[in-house]
Order: structure tokens, then sequence, then C-alpha cells
């Protein structure tokens, strides 16, 4: 019996669990004799601790434990043999407790253990800490003369490029030169980071908010100097991510030290204010590009630069001069990076990292030069369309970005659009549209599954994967349920767990790649293995008939995906168009987004109602990026002031316009066995530059600082 299961608009499986409310969460969990947590964090953003008088604290109701660098034991940090994909690839791990130097405002710098939550926040006021502060980088443009080139080791790129940019751009007839100022985001997801640790002997098992569970193991294990196999990690449902649970931040080795020094259970659950410093986000980035073109506006020279924020202590870097060096043609190209040190805590991936911030700057610019050229923004970047990666002289795998602007600009009626900017006027609003283009590359790792089949027919798939809502249960759920002939409801995939079979991190669009080619090897192997027992048995009555037939209680398959040589043959990419229509009141700077539409091409679509939902979702973060979302830095202190839900502003539902989002059917057999893509950072990606083209549209207004408020449109 054959199903088709991959391509159908399967409701969540998980879903039921999440409207119950029975779908458990890291602080869900709650074991024998649990403790609670609170951290106190530095108030200075550089300098000593001179002294820290815990007694009141120690003295408090309810108290267990008074942690910090004067107590504390001495923990190991293991050299890594390899540094973990997700961490900086330079520069030394924050050390919590091993010393009283503070590097940023926000560095935990002691934890108070006690009975109950209301007890520990309590306790942790009554600390009394004296410091000798020292000068500190908390300004990014008075520091941005101490700018430097990631180190090799950083692991991405920094300085590309062909031909002779500058000496190309100083002759072209057509000559752009924009510059644009993208603040901090932070990720603000629905859930707060949370661990729960527990010894049992040297056994420790962390149930955690983590993106990747045997990154977490692995990580704690060189924390503490024991055996990774001594460790387990937890991690079933994970409330919002988007790239802070990455990596393993210090609070997971704070949970861990406290549970250990308090002999029991304890639960750390960081506050919404403590998120904007205890965890990462999208650093502060400044760029300039250069476009010259011939009077057709056909590029001649590209020139990109870009220069970001990191922590003193680790250099942190992103992929922001990818994209310009592969989504235009053109005969001369140059890009650099550069990064700051400030004192801060250390940035990280968050949604589409560096993508999303190289493209917004080359698109906004590319919007100029075909106001430069004088040719719709559509037919300008058609005119410098890339048939081949020029950076890589690689063919693309596929690339269907033509039928998306096609597709998108059809569906969005591209052709309304208002001819000249600040010429079209529906009552006291001006109206301008915008597009841009997106793009992310198309990655994957080596993973493993294991199905197995059980007596009554039915089948369970498991693999250490992570689902912070984009519908890794499903998806997987519904690849398997194909690979075997069963329907999705006979199928359950579990995942989420270190003892399960190894996977890579759940980001940077490749869990769909990796994981789901790797339940597709798994769910073969198992349909080989009951093939040889006799049998083509399909469908829940023949795999029973067939386990009966030989007395099993279940029969079990283990699978491995991994890269081939792919990405030596092929340049891999999604592509994509973004559209946005906006009305502005001149007189009030107010800004309304009645239609945000997106045109990907992302090869196999898995599952099209979830990915709809993930590309609408992204689309909520990119309108955030542009017209919300700001980090506001205390220049004295070096502290967040806005770290609140209440003034950090993210989109809400008056926010949010009509959005939709289209797919072109796509083919690709390259990129890996199952022919996804993946479309969690594409889905963000060109939004904001999309944002900004339609406001110069319907203003004649550049806008070149984020986010766009009211103060900025006042015309």
């Amino acid at each position: 019996m054959s199903v088709a299961a991959i391509g159908q608009p399967v409701s969540r499986v998980d879903g039921p669990d999440k409207v119950r409310g029975t779908a458990r969460y890291a602080a869900d969990f709650t074991l024998p004799g649990l403790a609670h947590a609170a951290v106190v964090q530095a108030t200075i953003p550089q300098g000593r601790i001179t002294a820290l008088d815990d007694s009141l604290a120690r003295s408090a109701a309810g108290v267990i434990a008074v942690i910090s660098h004067v107590n504390a034991p001495r923990l190991p940090y293991r050299p890594f043999q390899d540094r973990p994909l997700v961490d900086p690839q330079s520069g030394d791990q924050l050390r919590v407790f091993q010393a009283d130097r503070v590097l940023f405002n926000g560095q935990p710098i002691a934890v108070v253990v006690a009975e109950t939550l209301e007890q520990a926040t309590l306790a942790a006021t009554l600390l009394r800490v004296t410091y000798t502060p020292e000068r500190a980088i908390t300004q990014f443009d008075e520091a941005r003369d101490l700018l430097k080139p990631p180190p090799a080791s950083a692991s991405k790129p920094t300085d590309l490029g062909w031909g002779d940019a500058d000496a190309a751009f100083a002759v072209q007839p057509l000559r752009t030169d924009s510059s644009v100022r993208q603040p901090n985001e932070f990720h603000a997801a629905m859930e707060p980071h949370a661990t729960v640790a527990a010894w049992d002997g040297d056994r420790l098992t962390l149930y955690d908010k983590t993106q990747w569970v045997d990154n977490d193991r692995d990580e704690i294990a060189h924390v503490f100097g024991i055996p990774p196999e001594h460790i387990r990690v937890i991690s079933p449902f994970v409330g919002g991510a988007f790239g802070s649970a990455l990596r393993t931040w210090p609070h997971v080795t704070v949970a861990a030290l406290a549970a250990r020094v308090a002999g029991r259970p304890v639960k750390l659950v960081l506050t919404r204010r403590e998120l904007f410093s205890a965890v990462g986000y999208r650093p502060l980035t400044v760029q300039r590009v250069r476009l010259g073109a011939d009077r057709e506006g056909r590029l001649a020279a590209l020139i990109q630069e870009a220069s970001a924020q990191t922590s003193i202590y680790e250099d942190y870097s992103e992929s922001v001069v990818d994209a310009p060096a592969m989504l235009y043609a053109t005969a001369n190209m140059r890009s650099a990076y550069r990064v700051v040190p400030m004192n801060v805590n250390s940035p990280c991936p968050m949604r589409a990292p560096g993508t999303a911030t190289g493209v917004l700057a080359l698109e906004t610019a590319m919007d100029e030069l075909a106001e430069a050229a004088g040719v719709d923004p559509i037919e300008l970047r058609l005119r410098n369309y890339a048939e081949t990666d020029p950076h890589k002289n690689l063919p693309f795998s596929s690339k269907s970005l033509r039928q998306c602007y096609a597709l998108g600009a059809e569906a969005f009626g591209w052709t309304n659009r208002p001819p000249k900017p600040a010429s079209r006027q529906e009552g006291s609003q001006l109206v301008g549209y915008g597009m841009a283009t997106a793009v992310y590359h198309t990655n994957r790792a080596a993973a493993s599954a294991r199905a197995t089949m059980l007596a009554d027919g039915t089948a369970l798939v498991q693999s250490a994967a992570s689902d912070m809502g984009p519908g890794t249960y499903t998806a997987m759920t519904q690849v398997a349920a194909e690979t075997l002939g069963l329907p999705v409801a006979a199928v359950r995939f579990e995942l989420g767990d270190s003892e399960l079979p190894k996977a890579p991190v759940h980001g940077g669009s490749m869990t769909m790649a990796s994981v789901g080619s790797a339940v597709q090897a798994a769910c073969l192997a198992l349909r080989d293995k009951c093939r040889s027992l006799g049998g083509n048995a399909e469908g829940i009555e023949g795999y029973r008939a067939l386990l009966g037939r030989h007395g099993l209680d279940r029969l079990s398959a283990d699978g491995q995906a991994a890269p081939g040589d792919e990405a030596r043959r092929f340049s891999m990419y999604a592509f994509g168009a973004v559209f946005a229509e906006l009305r502005i009141d001149p007189e009030l700077g107010t800004l309304r987004l009645p239609r945000l539409l997106g045109a990907y091409a992302a090869g196999r679509i898995v599952n099209p109602t979830i990915a709809h939902s993930q590309c609408i979702g992204g689309m909520v973060g990119g309108i955030g990026m542009a017209l919300t979302e700001q980090g506001m830095w205390d220049p004295r202190f070096g502290r967040v002031m806005n770290a609140s839900l209440a003034d950090y502003l993210v989109p809400v539902n008056a926010d949010v316009p009509k959005l939709d989002a289209l797919f072109v059917e796509e083919q690709d057999p390259h990129v890996n066995p199952l022919g996804v893509k993946g479309l969690a950072e594409i889905a963000l990606v060109g939004v904001a530059p999309a944002i900004l083209n339609a406001v110069y549209n319907a203003t004649g207004r550049r806008i070149r600082e984020l986010p766009v408020t009211p103060d900025k449109l006042l015309l």
C-alpha cells in the first residue's frame, strides 16, 4: 500500500499537546526535593569585585547555598579538541564564578539556592558587592577605531572579492554610495531560558531549553571534566529560540554547579530582564555599499563593508558578506567584514544570522541603483542575474529566482507600483511599494535516526533532534510514514533526548535536510529488514502480521545520512522575493503595513501548511527588524535599558498585515536525498529591505537607520 504523506498539509502532530498544555518545556519538569536558584548579575561593565558580603543572604529564610567566585568549586573547563560549531571559534568562553573579573554588565557573579523561587529571589537582593570599576568600551561609535578582522579561526568570511572593484567603481557612469545601521535585536522568545539540573553521584541530568541536546552534553562535560556519557540532556519542546538556544550559555553551568553544591536538584529560570544579558543577540552592525554600473544599470563594481560588535572575550562573527559575493553578476567585487570588541555579552546567531544583515544593505542599495538607472527594481535585478555563483565559480544546484520574481510580482500586483516616489496619496496617507531578493545557503550535516516497528503494526522513529516550533515532529513523521507505507497516525516520532541517535544542531535551516534524510535512511533500512524476513509488508496489518509470524514484539533499524561531495560540485541556496505595501501619514509619521508577500523556491516542500506558517512567522520577525526592534544601551553602565517586553517592542497583532507565502515548484536532486532546502532562515531575509524600499517609494526619503520609527518619517 503506497502512502503519500510528503507534500501533504498534515496538521501538527504535537498540536494537541500544546493546546492541552501537556507539552513539557524545560521549566515544567519537577523532581523530588527540587530547590530553586536566582542569579546575581554584575552592575558594572568592567572591573573587579573587591568585596562580596553574602552574610545577609545566607541567613535569609529558606536559603540553602550562596555560590560565588569566593567559594565556588574550581571547574576544569577542559580544552576542546574542536570548538563547538555554535560557539565563537576564537577567544575564551565566560568561566562562571572562577575569578573576580567583570567583563560586562549582567555577567553572573553569584547564585542563591533556596527552597522556593521567592526565597531565592529575595535573598539574591541581599548580597552586597563592592567593585573597582575599570574603563569600559560601551559605545560602538567610540570603539570603531578598535575594529579588526575576525581571526582566521572564526570560520566566517571576512575579505572576499575579485577584479579591482575600487578602480571599476570610480569610472562608472552610475554610482551609488549608501549606508545602513542596524541596532541590536533580541530573540524575545515566549519561553524563557531555563535549566533543571539533577546529579546522581557523578551522573548529571539536565532538562534544558536547547536547540542541540548533544552540544549541551558535550559542553557541560567540558566544563565539569566528566565523560559526556555521564550526562543526559532532555528537551522535548522549545518555546521559540530563533538561535538563542544554539549554544550552551553560562546559566546551564550555574544550574549544574548549584545542584552539585546544594546536593539536590535545582531549577534555574532566567527572568525576562536577565535574558537580555544572559544569552546573545543580533549584533549592532553598520554597513556601507557602493555600486557602480553602466547607464542601463548593469553592475561593474560592488563594494560592501560591514563592522559589527562582539564581546571582549570572544570573537563572534557572522556571514554578512556571503550573499553580496554570490547574489549578482559583476566583474569586480570587494567585501570586508570587521568586528568591534566591546564590554558586552557575546552576540549569537539570530534567525538568518549574517545573511539577513548583509542582504539588508545590499538590497536597499540595489533599489537606489534602480532609481538612478530609471528602471524597475525587478528589471534591475534581472539585468544583473547571476546564472552561476560568481564567487565559488560553481553552478547552482538549482535556482528558480526568476520564477520567484514573476510569481510574487503577479500575485502582489507589482505593476500597480507608484511610478515615482511620493507620487500616490490615498486620503491622508502616502502609498509605497517595495521589494527585495531573499537568499539563504542550503546546508546539511551528519545525522542518525532509529526506526522501530512495533508488534501492533505502528512505528516509533527517534533522533536527538529539536523542535522550537517549525514542525519537526510533524515533518519527520510524514517522511517516516511515506517511507514505511504507513498512515501518519501510525507513526510516532521522538526527539529532544541526548540518549537518542545523534543529530546536528537545530539551526541554519538544515534540520529537515539532515535529520529528515537520516529518518528516511532508517526507515528504508527497516523496510529491508522486513523484506529479509520474507515479506513485502506495508500498512499496519501487513507489518503486524509479519512480526507476529516471527514472534517479534519489535524490529529496529538505524540509519545515517551525511553530506557527500555536493558542496564541491554545486553552490546551494534557497531563493525568494519579498513584496511590501506601506501607507504612511506624513503629518504624524505613522506607518501601516497592509500587505506583505513572499515567493520562495526552496526545493521540495514536505508540508505546505507548516511551510506557509514558517514563512509568515519569519516575515513577522522581519517586520520587527524593520519597524520596532532595537536594544537601547545606557553608555554609562553598558546595559540594555529596555530589557522587558513592555519596552522592547516586538510586532503585535495590530502591526502584522495580511501575510502570504507562495512556493515555486522546484526539484533539486543534488542538495540531499529529500531534495529540501529549508525555510526557517530565508523567511526573514529580504523583509526589512523590502519595507525600507517601500518607505522610499512612498515618501522619497531613504531611511539609513533601523528601525523606521515615526520621528524618522515626519516630513
